[in-house]
């Protein structure tokens, strides 16, 4: 752009100085006819008076060619533009030299005619030719300065196109590299988020076996509760009693058996209390409802909060799994809602839908800022929610956390469920025993 900027500005030059040159040749060519012209009238008047005006106007049109070449000068480039300007030079000061003599009036008309024809005439013919050499100079100038300007302009034109092709070029080079780059980066990063998702499944299926297997183990150790040490503590029991009828009523060793058949009870109920806390058998051979029910009941006993249940088209059995993840986030919630919630109140709501089952607990605790944080205070989500998240998204169930400061808690879950009912899987025939004692504790 610098080089197409020089040259323009060249071009601007060279078209003026040629412009004015060819202003000021004419203006010498015009001034010197015109004072030929007052030669002539002068020498024609017959009036004496009248010489002092042609004096004068000769005297301005000499003035205005010497300006005119005086402004021409420096433009002169070339050697023989040069010589034929001191020619011209030469042939005006001899041109005017001989003018003025013929307005003196010292000469009569006859010398003066001839005068204008001898000196004036041909003079005025040879600066006339002169001009129009420098006309003709000035012009191949001109022409010759065009040529090197349409030079310079194809140089530049030349210049310019393999700029703009190399800059293209790298242009397109840079796009390939980035394409190839960027493309590389979108593979690696599909790779990772492959990757990523991967290892979300593989810690999803992971976190089921885990919890399948701790269900599996609380089952297991709930039946060994139950079936091992709560019978051997009923089997003690009942041995007490046998010595109770025998010793003497009344006596020490009475007193003393009565204590330790006192203890006994409180053992079996608390083994038994384990045995439903790690699995609850009635969840198998009752169903949920039921099952909640009665946990809801002890859980009043037990921490003093006044929990209730409201259940609504909970009539058909849902799948194994589906009822166990449903009381064990109700049993995680109510146990945050004891821990931290400082609640008087507590409602479990258990909805049938056409396609879910909805499960929501909610208080009228303290609340708190954060529906994301631990209850309790903590500025972390404790470890119970985290659980329940995990359930919730194995079986790609919602959950929301609701809360205010001071207004309680809700935890809202939904998950889906088939429509059409189905048997939960019950426990073995051996075990069809434990129904009595299991609607015992429900009723008790």
């Amino acid at each position: 752009m610098r080089r197409l900027s020089a040259v323009e500005g060249r071009a601007f030059e060279i078209s003026r100085r040629f412009t004015e040159g060819q202003e000021l040749l004419f203006t010498v060519r015009a001034e010197v006819l015109l004072g030929s012209v007052y030669t002539r009238d002068a020498v024609l008047d017959i009036d004496p008076d009248a010489l002092p005006f042609y004096r004068e106007q000769l005297t301005r049109t000499r003035t205005t060619i010497e300006q005119a070449l005086h402004q021409y000068l420096p433009d002169v480039d070339s050697e023989t533009e040069r010589e034929h300007w001191m020619r011209l030079q030469n042939e005006l000061s001899i041109y005017w030299s001989s003018v003025f003599p013929a307005l003196t009036g010292d000469i009569s008309q006859s010398d003066a005619q001839a005068l204008l024809r001898r000196d004036v005439i041909p003079k005025r013919a040879g600066i006339v030719r002169i001009s129009d050499d420098l006309l003709t100079l000035n012009l191949d100038a001109f022409r010759q300065h065009q040529g090197e300007l349409a030079g310079i302009y194809d140089a530049v034109r030349q210049r310019v196109w393999w700029t703009s092709g190399l800059a293209v070029a790298l242009g397109l080079g840079v796009a390939f590299v980035a394409a190839r780059h960027a493309g590389r980066l979108e593979a690696l990063i599909r790779r990772q988020h492959l990757q990523e998702r991967e290892h979300k499944r593989d810690l999803q299926r992971l976190a089921a076996r885990l919890v399948h297997a701790q269900e599996t183990e609380r089952r297991s150790i709930a039946r060994d509760l139950h079936d091992e040490i709560g019978q051997a503590l009923t089997a003690v029991k009942m041995e007490l009693a046998v010595l109770e009828r025998r010793v003497h009523p009344g006596g020490a060793d009475a007193q003393l058996l009565a204590e330790v058949s006192t203890t006994m009870d409180g053992a079996i109920r608390t083994v038994r209390d384990l045995s439903q806390l790690l699995h609850p058998a009635m969840l198998d051979d009752f169903g949920l409802d039921v099952t909640l029910q009665g946990y809801i009941r002890r859980f009043s006993r037990r921490t003093g909060v006044q929990a209730e249940i409201v259940s609504d088209g909970m009539q058909d059995r849902l799948p194994s799994e589906l009822e166990l993840c449903i009381y064990r986030i109700a049993q995680e919630a109510l146990t945050n809602v004891a821990k931290h919630a400082q609640a008087a109140t507590c409602r479990v709501r258990l909805q049938r839908r056409p396609h879910s089952v909805l499960i929501a607990v909610e208080d009228d605790g303290k609340g708190m800022a954060e529906p994301e944080q631990k209850w309790g205070g903590a500025s972390t989500p404790g470890l119970g929610l985290m659980g329940i998240r995990e359930r919730v998204s194995e079986l790609e169930g919602t959950m929301e956390l609701a809360s205010r400061p001071g207004g309680g808690t809700r935890l809202t879950v939904e998950l889906p469920a088939p429509r059409t009912p189905t048997t939960a899987g019950g426990p073995a025939a051996a075990d069809r025993g434990r129904i009595d004692e299991h609607a015992a504790t429900l009723t008790g």
